[in-house]
């Protein structure tokens, strides 16, 4: 039984069993019909592909998932770390509606093209290696990641499209009375939305998560509509 921070418990026992040995399942239901609208949101980073194997700055690379990367998903999706979902969003590369599909293969995908990842610029498709020696790199990685990618796109453009295209997916489903809904995205593009939105206050590259990792996110509707907060239930692995 898991206690969700909405104040209702799921009941993970066969129905007409007791909770605390007075309520019932229907318990349960009957919460979450007074509490409208709050949702589980799964934020997902896609599989490995060969670029990520490699080390390199995969943004505007559509690239597949790598044979490793597509038997990791199969993994995660055996062990059913990823529930069935009511609504699928997916970044418009390849890696993440071949990942959405193998993690989700009976869900239909609404495609979001500002959920794509960054452009690198002259960084794209590129290694530590390869880049070695290149003095606007050495800067870059002297800022700690904060200037801007040569002939790229700007950071503070590419977070604010990512949280800006997670807001308005959550207003659709708000609207639409979903309860769940699942997210396939890019490392960055997860690491953006959870240090604009998240309650619990990190940095953006204390989000990064590894291939087909992510995060279980609670929305309450309430709470969403005073400050468009998100809570973090917890770290998928």
């Amino acid at each position: 039984m898991m206690q969700h921070p909405g104040g209702w418990q799921r009941c993970t026992e066969e129905a007409g069993i007791a909770m605390h040995g007075v309520h019932h399942c229907e318990q349960w239901t009957a919460n979450r019909k007074r509490e409208r609208y709050n949702m589980d949101v799964y934020l997902i980073r896609h599989g490995k592909t060969k670029g990520n194997l490699e080390g390199r700055y995969i943004g505007t690379t559509d690239e597949p998932l790598c044979e490793e990367g597509k038997q990791s998903l199969m993994q995660m999706a055996d062990a059913k770390k990823y529930p069935a979902v009511e609504a699928l969003f997916v970044s418009p590369m390849l890696r993440c509606r071949e990942s959405a599909k193998i993690l989700f293969p009976k869900q239909s995908i609404s495609v979001v093209s500002d959920l794509r990842e960054c452009d690198f610029g002259r960084y794209e498709n590129k290694n530590f290696q390869e880049l070695s020696g290149d003095a606007d790199y050495q800067r870059w990685l002297d800022s700690n990641g904060t200037l801007p990618f040569p002939a790229g796109e700007e950071q503070s453009h590419f977070r604010k499209r990512c949280v800006e295209a997670f807001k308005t997916i959550v207003a659709e489903l708000l609207e639409q009375k979903k309860y769940s809904a699942a997210i396939v995205v890019h490392g960055g593009t997860i690491m953006s939305i959870l240090e604009a939105l998240a309650e619990e206050k990190k940095a953006f590259y204390d989000w990064q998560v590894g291939n087909a990792m992510g995060y279980h996110l609670y929305i309450s509707d309430e709470t969403w509509k005073k400050r468009q907060r998100l809570t973090v239930l917890e770290k998928i692995t």
